[in-house]
């Protein structure tokens, strides 16, 4: 079983992509789990969602404390005590962000670290920073835990044909820095 974090703020859409990446795994064939956590559910706010993927049946529902992968949609949340905690010695961290390793302060444990400038995406195609989508497709490329043909399409059915392409470009464009 993976078991994965994502954090973001109020209104770049960490619970809609934590439901799509759920959605996607159970249509192709895996099992999966969401558990969103708000706390002043306040747009802006910090806010996280855990999701756990596997082949078999899941029956945890507790929160995720020793992620394998965390996903941050927002790097201004790296300072943030909660944002790397419990990262397991050579899990995974996806964040958005163009800045250096240095300045994100990734933890030494993490085995691979992957980045994309889904806001820059984001912002090119919709005008606003809403990250989500972006970061599905830069998930499915570097995670290979969903199907990204089932991912993208559960995307445009949700949020249309953009986002499919925010997707896309996240995909094409991620890159690996470290792992």
């Amino acid at each position: 079983m993976k078991e994965i974090r994502l954090h973001g703020r109020g209104g770049q859409g960490v619970v809609k992509a934590s439901q799509l990446v759920v959605k996607a795994a159970v249509a192709g064939g895996s099992h999966g789990q969401f558990i969103p956590f708000f706390g002043v559910e306040r747009k802006g706010s910090p806010v996280f969602g855990y999701l756990r993927l596997d082949d078999k049946s899941i029956r945890c529902k507790t929160q995720i404390y020793d992620p394998d992968i965390l996903v941050i949609m927002d790097d201004s949340l790296v300072t943030l005590p909660q944002t790397y905690a419990g990262l397991k010695d050579g899990g995974m961290v996806i964040i958005n962000s163009i800045k250096t390793m240095e300045e994100l302060q990734i933890p030494e444990n993490a085995g691979t670290v992957a980045m994309v400038n889904a806001s820059g995406i984001s912002e090119a195609l919709f005008g606003r920073n809403i990250p989500n989508t972006a970061m599905l497709g830069a998930f499915a490329k570097v995670t290979g835990l969903v199907d990204k043909d089932i991912l993208f399409e559960e995307i445009a059915k949700t949020f249309g044909e953009k986002n499919r392409v925010a997707a896309i470009n996240a995909y094409e464009q991620v890159k690996i820095v470290k792992g």
